[in-house]
């Protein structure tokens, strides 16, 4: 169990399962660069993180920028939002200060683009389901995102296989955090569509060498 100064950013286990070396760019070094898809996404958040907001539709609630936490997994963050479906079941409910009954969550994550052939947004909500279950002893078994290129939902099924990637991943981000060293290099095709490929593998093709920059900069400032 971590203590809560140990505790990560949840939202960063989609960054470490795309890339781990993006990830402690972000997360240790504090680098960050906006591309059109950084924006695109950063756009989309800022209708969906309002925590005052409440939306009540038929018989379910939803529930913005929720506060989650896994001491287990030592990971903490904010779901974009939860939906509070009506249950008779008595062991995986959770119940709610303003809303008398007893309540089903569902997650609900905003994406930009369009489903991946990886995991990599599976495994951020796998685990935001962690921690709920974590924080109410209950189990989750489902959750869904939005993605707003093709503008639908797409179910997620909370299977054994993404918690133990989930679990995985945890781990590494403490090691690698506590280590404080970047991950080496490990180029693929998904590098081109990075936000930090300049601060990852700075382009040096136009720039002068070593020896050639201090011999110029000396000889002026001597001269």
């Amino acid at each position: 169990m971590y203590s809560d100064d140990d505790m990560l950013m949840l939202s960063g286990i989609q960054h470490f399962r795309f890339c781990p070396r993006q990830w402690a760019l972000i997360h240790i070094e504090q680098q960050w660069d906006d591309n059109r898809l950084t924006v695109e996404g950063e756009i989309l958040h800022k209708h969906v993180d309002d925590a005052a907001y409440r939306q009540k539709c038929g018989d379910y609630i939803t529930l913005r920028s929720v506060s989650i936490a896994s001491h287990e997994l030592g990971l903490y963050g904010f779901s974009d939002a939860i939906e509070l479906h009506p249950t008779d079941d008595e062991e995986n409910c959770i119940t709610h200060p303003k809303y008398p009954g007893r309540w089903l969550p569902y997650l609900i994550e905003y994406k930009h683009g369009r489903p991946k052939k990886n995991e990599v947004d599976e495994v951020q909500l796998a685990a935001q389901a962690m921690c709920l279950e974590e924080q109410y002893g209950i189990h989750v078994s489902l959750g869904a995102f939005f993605y707003y290129e093709i503008r639908h939902r797409v179910e997620v099924e909370i299977t054994e296989h993404l918690r133990e990637i989930v679990r995985h991943c945890a781990v590494e981000m403490h090691r690698v955090f506590q280590s404080g060293r970047l991950p080496t290099i490990q180029y693929g095709n998904y590098c081109d569509r990075c936000s930090l490929n300049n601060f990852c593998m700075p382009r040096t093709a136009n720039q002068p060498a070593a020896s050639t920059y201090l011999k110029r900069n000396l000889y002026e400032e001597i001269t």
